[in-house]
């Protein structure tokens, strides 16, 4: 039986390319979801973005068309009854609040002091890599599910035949992930450059920029460099990322998850949406600015080109910003907005996305212009030199584009 493969295509015209440089990220071997996986293995080699363009995106958006509920437990219905199972139901959770990559095996003594320090209650150690299927990265711990198991939301640690994947040395996809590469549970795919590979469920795991799991001796297998993946628990808010990435050095990534995550700020109602899918970026950026009166398109598109070069690198950033325009998902959850009117407001989704920019710059008196504009941009990247590199685009694009 010929198994279901991620395919890509394009639909929508990216902006004309004129002005618009494009920056390609590539994945290299053992390349992570926040920094460069030290010494990554031969498997996680290999051309591809984040994501790909797909059949209802715009070139460069890495969102396949959704096929499963976002948020939700989708367990593999086709299990056999004899599947080993880890554990059951009732385990006591310990959600983290830090995630945090390190450039090296983690010694012991580094973990008993991050383990001492003041609002820690609890550390984990886990191994990491990337693959990549059809040129799309998948960025998976790999754990052993006896420890990891306490690490996940109470409905993931609950569901036996999630922890019955890893035991047989299945994938566990991330709920967001199967639906942004579009991929079938119960269906296998195959690792570029590597053997196949069933997903056999999937789960909300809550851990930005991880797109799944495996077992630790899957994780081997695969060449994932061995503990460098540290997760936090603690008091939620307290416990310091400074003091965890000044033990695990200055080349490591640590940022806050879940409720220890910074606060969104009240959402801004936006005064429109788009009526159906534009055909092109330049189209999608000039009616996404109807949503802010007095913004021009050509922020807008400027913002694009800084953040993803219309949708051709979605990251997750170093920081954990999604996404064709970069949102940080707490950003996200307060200004993002159902672009296209499908009934999600979708981070991946241009659709969503561009105009999502718009409610957020117009929340902050983008709309006003003049100096309010520039504190707008500002608020979207804390930088002035950002500002500046943002309007500048926005006046070059303006004259290219003048009638």
């Amino acid at each position: 039986m010929r198994t279901p493969r991620h395919t890509v295509s394009a639909r929508l015209r990216p902006i004309v390319t004129g002005l618009a440089v494009v920056i390609v990220s590539v994945m290299t071997a053992g390349t992570a979801f926040l920094v460069t996986w030290p010494g990554g293995g031969a498997l996680a080699a290999g051309g591809g973005r984040a994501g790909q363009d797909t059949a209802d995106a715009p070139a460069g958006d890495p969102r396949p068309a959704a096929r499963a509920t976002a948020g939700s437990l989708v367990p593999d219905r086709t299990l056999p009854s004899s599947s080993p199972v880890v554990g059951g139901p009732g385990v006591q959770v310990t959600l983290p609040h830090l995630l945090a990559i390190a450039s090296k095996r983690v010694p012991e003594r580094t973990l008993l002091k991050i383990a001492k320090l003041k609002h820690v209650q609890k550390v984990v150690v886990a191994d990491g890599g990337a693959v990549h299927v059809s040129g799309s990265a998948l960025r998976l711990l790999a754990v052993d599910p006896a420890t990891f198991r306490s690490w996940t939301p109470k409905r993931v640690a609950d569901h036996p035949e999630v922890w019955s994947a890893l035991a047989r040395g299945e994938l566990v996809a991330d709920a967001a992930t199967i639906k942004r590469l579009g991929m079938v549970l119960g269906a296998e795919y195959q690792i570029d450059r590597g053997p196949r590979l069933r997903v056999a469920a999937s789960a909300s795991l809550g851990l930005p920029g991880v797109d799944g799991l495996v077992s630790q001796d899957l994780g081997r297998r695969l060449g994932f460099p061995s503990g460098v993946v540290v997760l936090v628990h603690g008091d939620p808010g307290k416990v310091s990322d400074t003091a965890v990435k000044r033990l695990l050095g200055k080349d490591a990534q640590v940022v806050r998850v879940g409720q220890a995550a910074v606060a969104p700020r009240a959402t801004a109602t936006p005064r429109q949406v788009l009526v159906g899918r534009p055909g092109s970026y330049l189209d999608l950026y000039q009616r996404a600015a109807t949503v802010c009166p007095g913004l021009s398109w050509t922020v807008l598109a400027a913002i694009g080109q800084v953040e993803s070069s219309h949708g051709r690198n979605n990251g997750p950033s170093s920081a954990g910003a999604l996404g064709p325009m970069q949102f940080m998902p707490a950003t996200w959850k307060a200004y993002g907005v159902d672009g296209d009117g499908d009934g999600e407001a979708d981070i991946w989704s241009p659709y969503d996305a561009v105009p999502s920019a718009a409610n957020y710059l117009c929340a902050n008196g983008a709309g006003a212009g003049g100096d309010k504009l520039r504190k707008a941009v500002w608020f979207y990247n804390h930088s002035w030199d950002y500002v500046n590199k943002v309007l500048s685009l926005a006046d070059a694009y303006a004259r290219a584009y003048a009638s």
